[in-house]
């Protein structure tokens, strides 16, 4: 890859969309991106460009894609709501590979998830092995980039956690929070996921952080970072649901899922490869402590409504 080729970013106006943007123009780059929200307000200015990113229309899709050498696929979503579920998350990206195919893209670069597996009961588990098999069938050169719990400055989970903790009395954690996570950094999902285009050979690599920690450990250290007094409770996964569900209803948004409760009393959010993101969570709370939380990030907002 040289500077001349053009790459496309899904969801450059999001989350890890945004920062694989900001990395590709840092070195140089050039950036068009594909969205499902062509008309937000657009952080890269004339920089990068914005198509829609639109899965009836394959053909258009093709043609957005036209030019381009590299796709970084961040398309996802976080869970089944109307029409929007793994399933036709799984067939949407289908499209979007096969759109790459007919413009001519040369490589995808994919994020995905750690332990995807298609015997998995999990959909989002299963779903995203699903897309890497389509991926690796494609014909296409890929990058497969499996992150753990990616967190940085726009991260919803992380934040809200942080908030649930500043403004209510209790937080529950579902079991005995013995199971492990594996923080990292966006910031360093975006990196590897750059270099990795560089490669000639088709890739798969877990992208994990370099401090792990249970799930108890992780909600007691956000505690304490941001100075939070509020006591924190082990209750079934059944009852932190329970719990979940009624914050949502206060904040009219999507909390926690089940599925997200299983997956990560599972320990699918660690990885038995070295680390090779360089971002120190608890050094990155310690810097940020004072404004993590104190506003809540909505799922619906950024993504539904």
């Amino acid at each position: 890859m040289n500077n001349s080729d053009l790459n496309v970013v899904t969801g450059a106006f999001g989350y890890t969309g945004r920062y694989i943007t900001q990395k590709l123009l840092s070195d140089g780059r050039k950036v068009r991106t594909v969205t499902g929200h062509p008309d937000r307000e657009n952080p890269f200015g004339d920089q990068v460009k914005a198509y829609p990113l639109d899965f009836s229309d394959p053909k258009s899709l093709a043609e957005n894609l036209s030019g381009a050498t590299t796709l970084y696929n961040t398309y996802w979503v976080r869970f089944s709501r109307g029409g929007a579920t793994f399933y036709t998350a799984v067939e949407n990206t289908k499209t979007l590979v096969n759109a790459a195919k007919q413009a001519g893209v040369q490589r995808v670069v994919h994020i995905s998830i750690t332990n995807p597996s298609v015997e998995s009961n999990l959909g989002y588990f299963k779903g995203k092995a699903l897309v890497e098999e389509a991926i690796i069938g494609s014909g296409l050169a890929y990058s497969i980039i499996r992150p753990t719990l990616v967190f940085g400055a726009e991260d919803v989970l992380i934040n809200n956690i942080a908030w649930f903790l500043r403004k209510f009395p209790f937080f529950a954690v579902p079991g005995d929070g013995k199971y492990l996570v594996q923080p990292v950094h966006v910031e360093d999902v975006a990196e590897v996921a750059v270099n990795s285009a560089e490669s000639s050979d088709n890739t798969i690599q877990d992208c994990v952080g370099p401090e792990t920690y249970t799930y108890g450990q992780l909600i007691r250290l956000i505690a304490v970072s941001i100075g939070a007094k509020t006591k924190i409770a082990n209750l079934p996964p059944a009852l932190t649901l329970f719990f979940s569900r009624l914050a949502g209803y206060l904040v009219r948004d999507v909390v926690l899922t089940r599925a997200e409760i299983d997956g990560l009393m599972a320990g699918l959010l660690v990885s038995d490869g070295p680390p090779n993101g360089r971002t120190s969570f608890s050094r990155w709370l310690e810097e940020n402590c004072d404004t993590l939380g104190r506003r809540y990030v909505s799922e619906m907002d950024r993504h539904y409504r």
